[in-house]
């Protein structure tokens, strides 16, 4: 007879699976089971040791005692008794030998009770973060338990990656793309360490990111146990909020102010849950928090006096020039209309480039270092720079010469390197709409810029085409792939790009035609393209097609991440130049007078790799192969690799 008050489930499905004398591991609902098999009898324990928690089903029978695999301690294989002088007994639980298999009888689970780990998870989906990039491991198994029952109710979307690092590059992007936070997930030490340089871009170029990582016990924070690092301490200087968790903290609150905190300071916000914590029941009259009536309007209205020195200097200028960075990225419209009051040209940093279609009439391209002849000539022309959301690294090359309104949301970026004629604090899109609706119905004396621009274009263009002509017989250039990339790549795509002269070469041959484009700005992090377009592709989901661009160098960081991207079928499509060298390093050492060294890299068919990943796999090595290769890839539903042999060159 079956004791009909417990829940039978089948854990082999024949005897034989378990040999005499061997013991194994299995789990009936979420009970895992050491079940052995001794003298004839099939018997279940309960699978934690009680010393330590050791996993009896991982030990062995001998002489005729269950020995735990840590520390040795032995129990009865049958009844569980410890024999010795522990003294100890581990729980059993009846076995059923039937013809279809072997079941093992568990009492009915308690319905789950909410956590801790519950209350923050929701509170944070209820804040708009429901997308997760990381890994779960020993030390978040908690807080991860509570994200599964959130993604199967459909509430949010995890990324399980093969290194964390990927994890806070792709949450990054997210974060570049949209504005709005994703978050990173990692487990105590290592794992959390492994975020810190993804964490840093984020910092740099100003993208909302939550990073959440697991912690050991907090008794043992500071003593140097089992990957124990003190993460409030080893963030300190990369996260703004940064707190760990505690048995009596305000957990919604907590994770609201962590929110909100990366949302308007567009800036990393960091929580650690100890291991003790996580699963901890939540109190009956807790909830579950949310942003709403949390936060205001992000707007901020420039002052009366700095608008109208502003206005004074457009009424006047004869060759105005907009120069527009990331920060303009989601207040285009606003400048644009500016623009075309004014006649002005607009420029892009790099981090800036795309918010303005290059065969726009008003378009000037790239500035600085990554840029064209074009925009270098119009500034150059200037008696008036308007600059918005732009820092002025100095990759950018904005000059000080030129009289300056700079506009930006965040006042200790006014001015920042150099005085400007006029820095004006407001946000974007409202200070833009200002200065248009101050000019309206007046005279300006800016001329007509559009004939200049044409003619410059026209010039370049040119010399690109010229410059498509040359062949050095060792791979194909630089201008001739990413003017094929121009025309080929969807006019509605993110393009994810890594740092390197493939990152030099995009900014100054590839036409944007209206693509998104993404990449580790300020940090100028190494192998940051692969894993950001897993960050663009989980904010745009399958609405826009996602490309990622990369070097051999930067493709071998995350490598292993084409993995996760066929594992979750982002139709992700990489084109990786392959010169089997850091191009890079190997120019700037030239340029120091130094000897070329350890630069050149040893590749593997990376085409092949990505077959083998269960990706669509192409190698390029002939022109000809160039744009059948783009074509085929780009109507391809999956994830493809295109691998272009390249002369490493630079023009």
């Amino acid at each position: 007879m079956h004791d009909e008050s417990l829940f039978w489930h089948k854990v082999l499905d024949s005897p034989d699976h378990l040999p005499e004398g061997r013991v194994t591991t299995v789990t009936a609902n979420h009970t895992p089971i050491c079940l052995t098999r001794f003298k004839g009898k099939f018997s279940g324990l309960d699978n934690r040791c009680p010393h330590q928690g050791g996993p009896l089903g991982e030990g062995s029978i001998e002489n005729g005692l269950l020995r735990c695999p840590w520390h040795g301690w032995d129990y009865d294989p049958q009844t569980g008794q410890a024999p010795g002088f522990h003294n100890e007994h581990t729980q059993t639980f009846p076995v059923d030998v039937r013809a279809d298999g072997v079941y093992v009888g568990i009492a009915p689970e308690a319905p789950h009770e909410t956590t801790i780990a519950d209350l923050m998870m929701e509170t944070m989906v209820n804040a708009g973060v429901d997308t997760v990039f990381g890994m779960v491991g020993h030390s978040n198994l908690g807080v991860a338990d509570a994200m599964r029952r959130l993604a199967e109710q459909g509430k949010l979307t995890f990324v399980g990656i093969r290194h964390e690092g990927a994890a806070s590059f792709a949450a990054s992007a997210y974060g570049k793309l949209t504005g709005q936070p994703a978050a990173c997930f990692g487990i105590a030490g290592p794992g959390a360490t492994n975020m810190f340089t993804g964490m840093w871009d984020a910092k740099n170029d100003r993208a909302p990111l939550l990073v959440l990582s697991g912690q050991v016990q907090t008794q043992v924070v500071g003593t140097g146990a089992f990957q124990e690092v003190d993460l409030v301490q080893a963030f300190g200087a990369v996260a703004e909020f940064n707190q760990r968790v505690q048995h009596n903290s305000k957990y919604a609150e907590l994770m609201v102010l962590a929110v909100k905190h990366a949302i308007l300071n567009r800036q990393v916000s960091h929580l650690t849950f100890p291991d003790e914590v996580q699963q901890l029941p939540a109190s009956a009259t807790a909830k579950a928090g949310s942003l709403a009536n949390r936060m205001g309007l992000p707007r901020i209205m420039p002052d009366e006096v700095s608008v109208a020195a502003a206005v004074a200097r457009l009424h006047t200028a004869r060759r105005p020039v907009i120069i527009v960075g990331h920060g303009a990225r989601f207040s285009m419209p606003s400048v644009l209309a500016l623009a075309e009051k004014l006649n002005a040209p607009v420029l892009t940093t790099f981090k800036g480039k795309g918010l303005i279609a290059d065969a726009h009439p008003l378009a000037g391209g790239v500035l600085g270092r990554s840029g064209t002849p074009i925009a270098s000539w119009v500034m150059n022309e200037a008696d008036l720079l308007v600059v918005f959301g732009s820092t002025f690294a100095n990759h950018t090359g904005i000059t000080p010469k030129i009289p300056t309104i700079q506009v930006d949301a965040d006042s200790l970026v006014l001015a920042k390197f150099h005085p400007v004629a006029v820095p004006v604090w407001g946000d974007i899109e409202t200070t833009a709409t200002r200065f248009l609706n101050e000019l309206i119905g007046t005279e300006i004396a800016a001329i007509d810029q559009r004939p200049d621009l044409a003619n410059r274009w026209a010039l370049w263009r040119a010399e690109k085409a010229n410059r498509l002509l040359d062949d050095r017989g060792q791979g194909l250039s630089s201008v001739r792939v990413f003017d094929a990339l121009g025309r080929l790549v969807p006019h509605n795509a993110v393009v994810c790009v890594d740092v390197g002269n493939n990152a030099y070469s995009l900014g100054r041959y590839f036409e944007a035609s209206g693509q998104a484009f993404l990449m580790s700005g300020y940090l100028g992090s190494i192998g940051f393209a692969l894993p950001a377009a897993m960050g663009a592709w989980a904010a745009v989901k399958n609405q826009r097609p996602v490309v990622s661009v990369s070097g051999d160098g930067g493709f071998g960081q995350y490598m292993a991440e084409l993995t996760t991207i066929v594992q979750h079928r982002m139709p992700i499509k990489h084109i990786l130049l392959n010169n089997n060298e850091l191009g890079k390093i190997s120019k700037e050492q030239r340029a120091d007078r130094l000897d070329v060294w350890q630069t050149t890299l040893h590749n593997p068919n990376f085409a092949d790799y990505a077959t083998n990943c269960g990706a669509l796999g192409i190698r390029v090595t002939e022109h000809r192969q160039l744009e059948p290769a783009l074509q085929q890839a780009f109507a391809h539903p999956g994830p493809a690799l295109i691998e272009i042999m390249t002369d490493g060159t630079l023009i």
